[in-house]
């Protein structure tokens, strides 16, 4: 299984934020949408803007740590992670467990190229990868009954 069959049945849609809107502006969407991350672009409209970050919960955790500014006066530029690992489309379910494990992260992008495909959650992975698992077991039954 790879991650566009995930993205196949969970769908395509990625919540996204400027790097200049506010933290106050993240943790309302994240509420809001009930998700756990934002992708960071700069620029919406046609092409939908470049990806230049990731901010997760663990993000504004941070930044309420540091304690120094509001989260309504602190920007997402601030605060989110710029080197961002993703995920391509064809990458299979075991080696995006690894990756996400080996980085510990819980949300991953999927790019293609430029472009981003999706996000999925390490919710999502465990999900298909538990889904293999059964089937695969059925038909081991099948086989073995037969």
């Amino acid at each position: 299984m790879k991650l566009m069959d995930i993205l196949r049945v969970k769908g395509t849609n990625v919540h996204c934020i400027e790097p200049r809107a506010t933290l106050a502006d993240v943790v309302r969407k994240l509420v809001d949408y009930k998700i756990g991350s934002l992708v960071v672009r700069d620029g919406f409209g046609a092409h939908q803007g470049v990806v230049v970050g990731i901010i997760t919960e663990r993000d504004i955790l941070k930044a309420c740590a540091d304690g120094c500014v509001a989260l309504a006066d602190r920007r997402v530029e601030e605060a989110m992670s710029r080197e961002v690992i993703t995920g391509s489309p064809l990458d299979s379910i075991d080696d995006t467990m690894g990756l996400m494990t080996e980085h510990r992260i819980r949300h991953l992008p999927v790019m293609e190229g430029d472009e981003l495909k999706g996000m999925i959650s390490i919710g999502d992975v465990v999900k298909a990868h538990h889904h293999m698992a059964v089937v695969e077991n059925h038909y081991l039954k099948s086989y073995i009954q037969s």
